[in-house]
C-alpha cells in the first residue's frame, strides 16, 4: 500500500523521476483546459441559449455571490484564481472512480504547492488593492509588537492548508486501500463515494479560507478609509 502517489515512480533517470504526482497532476490540468475550451467554445451572448450555457451562469453567478458574501466586493477580480483552485482540487479528488488513478492532492508536494500560490496571491491582491506601503503597515498593527506575530500567521496558515488538505485526502485513500484487503468490494465502493463527497467538501473549504485570507488582506485599507472618512 502506498501513502502517496509520489512512491509510484513511472521513469527515473539518475535523481530525475517521473512519478504519479507528475504525471496525474498534468494530465489533469490537460484535461481541464480542454474541456473549459469545448465548454465554452461556443457562448452565446445573445437572449438565445443553450441550456447547458444557463447551467454555467447559474453556477457562475453562484460562486460570485458566494465570494462576495465572504466580504470581496468585487469578486469578479477573484473568480480566475478561487476558481481555479476549486476546480483542481475537485476534479483531482472526484477522478478517484477512475481504476489505477491516485489523487495528486494524496501529496503533500501538491498541497503545498496549492498552499504557495495561496501564500503568494493574499499579499498580491492586498498589494494591488492597498499599495505596498499600507499593505506592509498593515503587518504592524495594531502596534508594531505584532509585527512577528503577523508574519508567523501568514507562514503557520500556510502550512495548513497544505497539511489539513493532504491528511484528508491521504486517510481517505488509505481507508479504502485497506478495506480492500479484508472486506468485500461493498465497503470500499461505500467508502469511495464517500471519499468523493469528502474530496468535494475539502475543495470547498480550501476555496473558502483562501477567500478568507484574501478578504483579510484587502478589508485593512478600506477600514482605514472609511474610518478617515469619518473623521
Amino acid at each position: 500500500m502506498r501513502l502517496s502517489p509520489d512512491e509510484l515512480i513511472f521513469w527515473q533517470s539518475g535523481f530525475i523521476k517521473l512519478n504519479a504526482t507528475i504525471v496525474y497532476t498534468w494530465g489533469l490540468m490537460l484535461v481541464m483546459v480542454v474541456g473549459s475550451k469545448i465548454l465554452t467554445g461556443k457562448l452565446s451572448t445573445g437572449l438565445t441559449r443553450s441550456r447547458w450555457q444557463n447551467v454555467l451562469e447559474i453556477i457562475v453567478t453562484t460562486i460570485l455571490r458566494q465570494i462576495e458574501d465572504i466580504g470581496l466586493d468585487q469578486p469578479q477580480k477573484y473568480l480566475g484564481f478561487l476558481g481555479t483552485l476549486f476546480l483542481f482540487i475537485g476534479m483531482a479528488n472526484l477522478c478517484i472512480i477512475i481504476p489505477g488513478y491516485e489523487p495528486p492532492t494524496g501529496s503533500l508536494s501538491t498541497t503545498a504547492a496549492l498552499a504557495l500560490c495561496v501564500f503568494v496571491a493574499v499579499p498580491l491582491f492586498g498589494i494591488e488593492e492597498q499599495g505596498v506601503g499600507n499593505y506592509l503597515r498593515s503587518y504592524t498593527e495594531p502596534t508594531i509588537i505584532m509585527l512577528p506575530f503577523n508574519i508567523i500567521s501568514e507562514i503557520s496558515r500556510t502550512m495548513a492548508l497544505a497539511v489539513r488538505l493532504f491528511g484528508n485526502i491521504m486517510s481517505g485513500s488509505m481507508i479504502v486501500a485497506i478495506l480492500l484487503t479484508i472486506t468485500p468490494f461493498i465497503f470500499p465502493i461505500v467508502m469511495t463515494a464517500l471519499g468523493l463527497l469528502t474530496g468535494m467538501v475539502q475543495a470547498y473549504i480550501f476555496s473558502v479560507l483562501a477567500t478568507v485570507y484574501i478578504a483579510a488582506a484587502t478589508r485593512t485599507s478600506k477600514s482605514r478609509q472609511k474610518q478617515k472618512t469619518g473623521d
